[in-house]
């Protein structure tokens, strides 16, 4: 809920942001904004909105007792995303399509990671991020940075990479440690909840802060592109 409200924090802020720029531009009457000085006032709620948001910490959260892969592989994280969606399918059919499911089947993907990371149409070099949209996003994502963690075999597949995030004082460096994974479960009469969660782990309290900023920033976006590549692994399982 912290995490939520840390997000909701730096886009109300930033729209706040844009309304105030505009009360300085030239006075809004129909929201109030008579005069300039009232747009600079919205001007700074709006930067110390965002801060906030951008400012709040990421706790910890530590899992007990592991029930999963994932929990095995980063039982503590302090940034995470959740989403699921049900498939009548068999596991083994579910899991056959995560892994072959391509960047061309999930609908909006090229928009939302060209916004995330702007480049030029067919340039740049093979990620998760820039995929060919006829390969297995998986497996450019294994074969661009990511590594398997580890399958619980009919049910649950996981994968994580490490984010440097520059250096401490001490020249250490500092990293965002993320697991990844997709995991099935059966709800009977052939149906599956299919759900895939990410967690981040910072190294250090200057490795949160700046990943913080990037997350929250990415966040809605990145929501929607697992929630798109779940319908398609969806839309691929059930048509097999």
């Amino acid at each position: 809920m912290l995490e939520l409200a840390a997000v909701v924090l730096v886009y109300a802020g930033g729209l706040t942001v844009l309304v105030g720029l505009a009360g300085l531009a030239k006075p809004v009457r129909f929201i109030g904004l008579r005069r300039r000085r009232a747009g600079a006032l919205v001007l700074g709620a709006g930067l110390a909105c965002a801060f906030l948001g951008f400012a709040l910490p990421a706790p910890l959260v530590r899992v007990e007792v592991p029930h999963t892969r994932l929990d095995a592989v980063m039982p503590a994280y302090h940034f995470h995303e959740v989403h699921t969606v049900r498939v009548h399918a068999p596991p083994a059919r579910i899991l056959a399509a995560v892994r072959a499911v391509t960047a061309g089947e999930i609908r909006l993907f090229r928009t939302l990671t060209w916004i995330r990371s702007p480049r030029l149409a067919g340039s740049g070099r093979e990620s998760i991020l820039n995929a060919p949209e006829d390969q297995p996003i998986l497996a450019v994502a294994l074969r661009s940075g990511f590594v398997a963690l580890g399958d619980e075999p009919g049910r649950e597949v996981v994968f994580g990479t490490a984010l440097r995030l520059g250096s401490g004082p001490s020249g250490s460096p500092r990293y965002a440690r993320t697991a990844m994974n997709f995991l099935v479960d059966e709800e009977g009469e052939g149906w599956c909840r299919l759900g895939t969660e990410t967690r981040v782990f910072g190294t250090d309290d200057g490795a949160r802060r700046r990943f913080a900023v990037y997350w929250r920033l990415i966040y809605p976006g990145s929501a929607l592109i697992r929630r798109m590549w779940l319908q398609a692994v969806q839309r691929r399982a059930e048509a097999s």
